[in-house]
């Protein structure tokens, strides 16, 4: 489905897209799952349960600050602080990362636009060494980006809703990239909101558990990267049929 600013977008003029940049967690790999299911082990120590009314919040942001917004908002920041809430899930999770399995269609995108020459990169809010973790049974995929823009780099001074990983990973194409040129592929919330704020298009494939209000701000709402069509934005379009 595609929201109203895209069906006005695609009435009128389609945007010149010359590069496209996508976040990682829950876009292109399926790791949301396992956040959700260790935060909901790390919760029960303390009788509460995980509401996903909060995931919103979470999703797309640095560790840090997601984890701030996690003890505080499920009131146990008086027994557990952030700090403490990440050593413990880094413990849980760096042995499920290396498990997860890529979203539907993220191949056939990937290769298609890596076999049309146009420029991709990765802005994620992972740091390093996990985004080793995740992506070390995918590396055909990820051998197709121009380049990584992690969630630690030194140049993304604030995390997403802030435009800094996108203009970042607009900065280190190989030419002068303008913003209005970048489609930006994402999941989270905030990380449509640091799309835009960056000036740059964005398509959504949200949770299908996300409530729609989450996702007006979107240029384009998916179900799943199989429902992208690259013409609506310009760029080569598919010649085979999805899978």
């Amino acid at each position: 489905m595609a929201t109203a600013a895209a069906a006005s977008l695609y009435s009128s003029v389609k945007p010149s897209i010359t590069h496209v940049v996508f976040d990682m967690d829950g876009l292109l790999l399926d790791t949301e799952i396992f956040y959700s299911e260790v935060q909901e082990k790390i919760l029960a120590r303390f009788g509460k349960t995980f509401d996903w009314s909060l995931k919103p919040k979470l999703m797309g942001r640095k560790a840090i600050e997601s984890a701030k917004i996690f003890v505080e908002e499920m009131g146990i920041a008086d027994q557990l602080t952030p700090e403490g809430f990440l050593e413990e899930r880094e413990g849980m999770l760096q042995h499920m990362f290396p498990d997860c399995k890529e979203m539907p269609g993220v191949k056939r995108l990937i290769t298609h636009l890596h076999a049309n020459g146009v420029p991709m990169a990765v802005a994620t809010g992972s740091h390093k060494r996990h985004f080793a973790l995740k992506t070390q049974n995918h590396g055909n995929i990820f051998a197709m980006m121009h380049h990584v823009v992690t969630g630690d780099d030194p140049e993304v001074k604030k995390g997403k809703p802030s435009p800094d990983c996108f203009l970042v990973a607009a900065r280190r194409f190989e030419t002068n990239v303008d913003p209005s040129n970048v489609l930006v592929f994402e999941d989270a919330p905030v990380g449509v909101a640091a799309a835009k704020n960056a000036g740059m298009y964005v398509v959504m494939v949200p949770d299908p558990k996300l409530d729609a209000s989450y996702q007006k701000d979107a240029d384009e709402v998916l179900t799943s990267l199989l429902d992208f069509n690259p013409s609506n934005w310009g760029l080569p379009p598919f010649q085979d049929a999805k899978n």
